[in-house]
């Protein structure tokens, strides 16, 4: 094999691609910075205690890991942004209020998400922190929304679902480790025969408040069927009331699924997750992460998402070549000066170097800067 053959699911992006996935990162950020979400950069590598601060032991099977030479400690390459938001909110910048941040960098995975994922995503996220109420949620998710929008991203639809409510179900349950475990299982895979052989080994509410979850997904009824469903546990109501809150506020094509536990261990509160046609995977997941501060020290509320621009990039229409002026190469000071001055006003201008007039791929040279009695303009070139 030939040595600069590039690893499994890692991959070059070469120049119509990436000229794609840039103008898409700075529409993201762009429309992050309308909401008042301020820019911030961690670095690609911390020390791995701070990275693998978060719940979930999939976090370190999934992060790339170093020894650092200069401190013989022990550095992983981020798998996911938030957390390291979370530590600059709590340590770096420490603020009272409302703070809200954006952030677009390449995260590293050990395997892929799918057989055909890449494992060096580009993450785009925003995140807000220290309001508690579901104004933030709201917020959290037209932003994701909108961003998708402002992408141009057409046919896509959100899953709503909530954290809490598994929780508030086994609250008081003393159970076992395995049949937790086989309860979290059937609710993932929709597993209603499974869930109802483990009811023959749960308290009767409890089985029949399982065996309904395990069956709550589908149109905005089910959160009206889950409210009758679940009338004697007031959290799991409270959630309820809540997602309906959050349902009749959002215009896009909308599901439900109460049983969803992606996140699970992540997640605090309502979530949710926006689905195209084309792919089986959520392209954006994002809700309430209250916990996710306070492993630094402070636990402040939290909302976010995050999606990965190079898997939108693959939903949306090739870009046509960028249009471009098509001028020659040449050491005559004006020429000079008619370039630097087109350039300065926004246009891309093509110097073709001798004997390589014709060798331009990224740019459609439309126009031409032509010498007419000694003064350069641009015209018009014939698409003959």
């Amino acid at each position: 094999m030939a040595a600069w053959v590039l690893p499994d699911h890692i991959a070059d992006v070469l120049p119509s691609e990436a000229r794609h996935i840039e103008e898409l990162r700075r529409l993201c950020l762009d429309t992050a910075r309308g909401f008042g979400y301020e820019l911030v950069m961690p670095p690609l590598l911390e020390h791995t205690e701070s990275l693998l601060s978060a719940p979930g032991s999939a976090q370190d099977l999934q992060t790339f890991k170093l020894v650092d030479q200069l401190s013989g400690r022990s550095l992983g390459l981020r798998i996911d942004t938030t957390p390291q938001v979370a530590r600059i909110d709590a340590h770096l910048l420490n603020r009272s209020g409302v703070t809200r941040l954006c952030y677009c960098g390449p995260v590293l995975h050990t395997l892929p998400a799918s057989p055909y994922a890449t494992r060096e995503p580009l993450q785009f996220g925003a995140e807000i922190y220290g309001h508690d109420g579901l104004e933030a949620d709201l917020e959290i998710l037209q932003l994701a929304l909108q961003s998708l929008n402002a992408a141009g991203l057409e046919s896509f639809h959100v899953d709503i679902s909530d954290a809490r409510i598994l929780p508030a179900l086994l609250k008081g349950q003393n159970l076992s480790a395995e049949l937790t475990a086989g309860i979290t299982d059937a609710l993932s895979h929709k597993n209603v025969s499974g869930m109802r052989e483990l009811g023959n080994h749960l308290p009767q509410p409890l089985a029949k408040a399982l065996l309904a979850l395990v069956q709550m997904y589908g149109n905005t009824g089910v959160l009206a069927q889950a409210k009758k469903e679940f009338s004697a546990w007031p959290e799991v109501l409270h959630a309820l009331e809540q997602l309906e809150w959050l349902v009749s506020h959002v215009a896009h094509p909308l599901s439900i699924d109460l049983a969803d536990l992606r996140g699970f261990a992540y997640y605090s509160g309502p979530r949710f997750a926006v689905f195209v046609p084309e792919t089986s995977d959520a392209l954006a997941r994002g809700g309430r992460y209250d916990e996710v501060g306070a492993v630094f020290g402070r636990k402040r509320p939290a909302a976010g998402f995050s999606l990965d621009i190079k898997a939108l990039v693959g939903l949306l229409a090739h870009p046509q070549p960028q249009a471009a002026i098509r001028a020659p190469w040449g050491e005559d000071q004006a020429l000079s000066q008619a370039i630097a001055a087109l350039r300065a006003q926004g246009h891309t201008v093509v110097c073709l170097l001798p004997g390589h007039e014709s060798e331009v791929d990224e740019f459609h040279c439309d126009r031409e800067l032509f010498n007419h009695q000694g003064v350069w303009s641009v015209r018009p070139l014939n698409p003959n």
